[in-house]
């Protein structure tokens, strides 16, 4: 006789019963099959079996719920999409293989020929890339303006405008922007508001709750943490992300299972991350203010940082990634910052971020190399500015090898 056999629950979600985000990036939306297992399982296949041609032919119909092909249904994205869309506090989410791509995605899904967007000039250089050069010729216009400029955002409104898109703190300037009044003005104009939480993430910041429609990730960064994988998602309304599931399924801008669990593993330690990267930044950032190499710091979580009253009331946390600017006794201020940046040993020189590693780039000519120098000029990234996305070393290492490039200057 055989043993008896139990019905196992398939998903265990907790979007709506009141549990802090740290407890929802290690449970909410975990998709558990009858085996029962603890870990979350990747479901590492292409297409799903049916018992019959009927139970087929209802499914790819959507008459009945169940998975049909990877690129648009896979067990393993969907948890990473229901648990990273309970911390943000949104009703879905759709995963993207980039944070580009979640972009794209978003603007060829919510909009057409002949609409108009609202973006911040401070934000990632592939940002503005593709919207001044790919979303272009779709015949979507774009009008960038000053993050900080209220009466900025309200006079680029036109009667076509559809989305404002802004980045909060911006890269790599830590400029903030005020969510809630920009989304005041993004209703009167009957645009959606889209929100880049990449720098923050749902443990610092909380768009939706501030009036955001919608809110985007480059995942590679603090959602994996650990510079593994790529990918991207964004988070919304059922409406909203109903048409941008439509393209991703369409278009195949979708995210892999393997790489879906493994943002579904670094959403379990987010919470502890992102604390211990901003107690790190902060520290290394007050410690920079003080080093006579240094002519100026970007970093919200200083109280000298003019938008710091702004940044303490709509985040948690101030993030860890930092810019500072390096004195040079010479008019070459892109040979200085490459002398600072050269002479360190530990810290690794790479233009991602959100990693346990502690990384440095120099932004004018690798995030932000493709902009142009007027357009790198108005967003005020300099030649002897240099980027730091703080890691999770021992905080004085950190500190003793950013003196090595100081000394070099």
């Amino acid at each position: 006789m055989g043993k008896k056999s139990f019905e196992r629950p398939e998903r265990l979600q907790f979007t709506d019963t009141g549990y802090a985000t740290e407890t929802l990036g290690v449970r909410a939306g975990q998709y558990r099959s009858e085996e029962g297992e603890h870990s979350d399982a990747i479901y590492a296949t292409s297409s799903f079996v049916y018992t019959s041609a009927q139970e087929a032919a209802a499914t790819f119909g959507g008459d009945i719920e169940g998975n049909v092909y990877s690129r648009f249904t896979n067990p393993t994205v969907q948890a990473f999409e229901r648990r990273i869309a309970a911390m943000e506090g949104g009703e879905r989410a759709i995963a993207t293989s980039s944070g580009m791509a979640a972009i794209l995605s978003l603007c060829l899904s919510l909009m057409k020929q002949g609409d108009h967007v609202v973006c911040s000039r401070s934000v990632f250089g592939s940002t503005v890339s593709l919207f001044e050069k790919y979303i272009s010729r779709t015949g979507i216009e774009t009008s960038f303006v000053d993050p900080k400029d209220l009466d900025a955002w309200r006079s680029a409104v036109r009667p076509n405008t559809r989305m404002f898109f802004m980045e909060t703190p911006s890269n790599p300037l830590a400029e903030v922007t005020n969510i809630r009044a920009v989304s005041a003005i993004a209703q009167a104009a009957k645009a959606k508001l889209v929100v880049d939480n990449c720098f923050l993430t749902p443990a610092l910041q909380k768009p939706l709750s501030l009036g955001a429609d919608i809110v985007m990730h480059s995942a590679t960064k603090y959602l994996d943490g650990q510079g593994r994988v790529v990918g991207g998602v964004v988070v919304g309304s059922d409406t909203d992300m109903e048409e941008v599931f439509g393209f991703v399924r369409t278009a195949g801008t979708c995210l892999s299972p393997f790489n879906a669990w493994l943002f579904q593993k670094g959403l379990e330690t987010l919470s502890l991350r992102m604390r211990a990267h901003s107690d790190a930044a902060l520290q290394l950032a007050q410690w920079l203010e003080q080093q006579p190499q240094v002519e100026r710091v970007y970093y919200s979580g200083l109280s000298s940082h003019p938008q710091h009253e702004l940044a303490a009331s709509q985040q948690s946390g101030f993030g860890g990634v930092l810019s500072f600017e390096v004195k040079s006794s010479d008019a070459d201020l892109k040979a200085a910052a490459w002398r600072c940046i050269d002479a360190t040993q530990m810290i690794s020189i790479t233009g991602n971020l959100g990693d346990v590693k502690t990384t440095l780039t120099h932004p004018a000519t690798t995030t932000h190399g493709r902009m142009s120098a007027e357009a790198r000029a108005a967003a005020g990234i300099r030649d002897n500015l240099i980027r730091v996305s703080v890691g999770l070393e021992n905080l004085e290492d950190i500190k003793a090898d950013l003196q090595l490039g100081l000394n070099a200057l």
